[in-house]
């Protein structure tokens, strides 16, 4: 509820793009379910750039995907691109769980 109440709290400031860092971190997969549920709604009305260590929610629920590693963008692009044809090595190879 915790997660949900700070991002309600966000929106009465009716910003333009809404920034979360790990929405979803410690909470349950019915929580989770319903913070994700409510980002896809909040995506026709705002821009969310969303930070998150959890790639298959980022499968879920993003358009673009930027990749960085050690503070450095390695990779940016449509979510399909990114996920299925990464152009650099170091994304591939953190796809691939070689590392990460």
């Amino acid at each position: 509820q915790q997660q949900r109440l700070c991002i309600a709290r966000a929106l009465t400031a009716e910003p333009e793009v809404l920034l979360l860092d790990e929405p979803c971190s410690a909470l349950d997969v019915k929580s989770i379910e319903a913070i994700e549920a409510m980002l896809l709604k909040l995506r026709e009305t705002y821009t969310i750039i969303l930070v998150t260590h959890n790639i298959a929610q980022a499968r879920r629920i993003a358009d673009y995907t930027a990749f960085f590693n050690n503070g450095r963008l390695v990779e940016f692009g449509e979510k399909d691109a990114l996920f299925l044809q990464p152009r650099q090595e170091e994304t591939k190879a953190f796809l691939s769980g070689i590392y990460g």
